[in-house]
């Protein structure tokens, strides 16, 4: 006999928190977004609906939906369109795409970040790291998060771009910033509904960003091409995609080439300086994690720079990367839209119905992870006695739309945190942090630290 198919966890939506005319419940959601959705999820359970200004809504909670909602992606929901900036700033990348135009521009993407092409990184990320740990000096007060993105910002050139960059990197990083910034307020404000010809003040500093990454990109795709093959012959990511070539032999337009490398930018950048300011922030307030780390840099590296082949020996310092990306994933929303036919839990989902479920609120369910607003990177040892849920953890997201630059987010942060571990103790000062939800969750101000050389090699 066929084996039964798995019962399906049942979808029961309630009506959420009642909303104001036109607007719906964007002000509560635009005013604090995470306490918003803790909110629907504690009050109301694991189905809600709701209303994003005009948008007919539903939030998930529950992994089991969220894992299934994840998979039907491509099915029978598609990626929603988040608004006019971040349409701008990512053009029509591989994010971005649907059906055959986004399987298409994935297998091209894919290969520049498989796990061959990461391990040809992974030193060009610890060069990196070992360069700032060379600027730090004992007693140095820092901005924790100023100086993770200067670091994660001179890999991502080196990666992406190769060192032909030159003194544009800086203004290419700042273009990037204001154009990430403001593709996270717009999130948050009545300026996601307005039509794209309208030009508010926010939109032409988007515009003036986009203008400076365009010029600057084109200009190294062109100098690539211009090369022609010595170009191809490159390991940067930027020569990787030039030379991808679909099955049917075509490579990407210049336009393409573009919007990947923008998107691979954001990705490779901000989504790790952030991941790694938390996760000092979260070391600096338990000195046992940072003790056990310690013993573990000692002990797998013996007071050398790591490289890829340390990368499963240091499990301990993946727990905690791992702890961090639960309790302050950078990425904290994940959206979707139904077509026609769409179904969730077992229940129809009207076409148009946009699908939300959030990595911050699923990180942090107590039925899921035990004392869950504590750092216990212990949570993830191997044959831990806490069983937690497929799905209930997805900082990259999942099912077929996974970021493709999982692989590389995870081998950087953990490369980059041992090495520079093995010689500073980032003492980030004493009081409340709260995390602010824009394109990303960050400190709502800056974090500065006192730098403490560590007083013997970890050797």
């Amino acid at each position: 006999m066929a084996a039964a198919a798995p019962a399906v966890l049942p979808l029961r939506p309630v009506a959420g928190p009642r909303g104001l005319p036109l607007l719906g419940n964007l002000p509560a959601f635009g005013r604090d977004p995470l306490t918003f959705l803790t909110r629907l999820r504690d009050e109301y359970g694991d189905g809600v609906t709701w209303s994003l200004g005009p948008l007919r809504s539903l939030f998930v909670s529950h992994p089991e939906h969220i894992g299934e909602l994840l998979g039907a992606v491509e099915q029978t929901f598609d990626i929603l369109d988040v608004g006019w900036a971040f349409r701008r700033v990512a053009g029509q990348s591989v994010i971005l795409s649907k059906g055959a135009e986004w399987r298409r521009k994935r297998s091209l993407v894919q290969p520049t970040v498989r796990p061959r092409q990461v391990r040809l990184y992974a030193s060009t990320m610890v060069d990196c790291a070992q360069a700032a740990a060379d600027r730090w000096r004992d007693g140095q007060r820092i901005d924790v998060l100023r100086e993770m993105a200067l670091l994660t910002q001179r890999v991502v050139v080196r990666t992406l771009f190769g060192n032909d960059i030159g003194d544009q990197s800086s203004a290419l990083g700042d273009a990037m910033i204001v154009a990430q910034h403001e593709v996270g307020a717009e999130l948050r404000s009545i300026s996601l509904f307005l039509p794209g010809w309208v030009r508010t003040r926010a939109r032409r500093r988007v515009d003036a960003a986009v203008t400076t990454i365009d010029a600057e990109v084109h200009r190294l795709i062109s100098e690539r091409r211009a090369a022609g093959a010595a170009a191809e012959d490159r390991d940067d990511l930027l020569s990787r995609l030039l030379a991808a070539r679909d099955e049917d032999g075509r490579p990407l337009s210049a336009q393409e080439v573009r919007d990947e490398a923008v998107t691979l930018w954001a990705a490779g950048h901000e989504t790790t300086s952030t991941a790694l300011t938390w996760t000092w922030y979260l070391l600096a307030g338990a000195p046992q994690v940072r003790a056990r780390l310690d013993d573990e840099l000692r002990q797998a590296l013996g007071g050398r720079p790591p490289g890829i082949d340390d990368y499963e020996r240091l499990p301990w310092t993946q727990q905690i990367v791992k702890e961090s990306l639960r309790l302050y994933p950078p990425v904290w929303l994940h959206s979707v839209v139904a077509r026609k036919g769409a179904t969730l839990g077992g229940l129809p989902v009207a076409a148009g119905t946009k699908v939300w479920c959030s990595q911050w609120t699923a990180h942090r369910d107590p039925r899921w992870f035990a004392d869950s607003g504590a750092f216990r990177p212990e949570r993830w040892d191997p044959g831990a006695s806490e069983a937690v849920p497929a799905h209930a953890w997805f900082p990259f997201g999942g099912g077929q739309r996974t970021c493709l630059g999982a692989r590389f987010a995870q081998v950087e942060a953990a490369l980059l945190l041992a090495t520079l571990a093995q010689r500073f103790h980032v003492d980030v000062d004493p009081g409340p942090v709260r995390p602010k939800a824009a394109l990303l969750i960050q400190p709502d101000g800056p974090l500065r630290a006192t730098l403490r050389a560590v007083t013997s090699p970890l050797g």
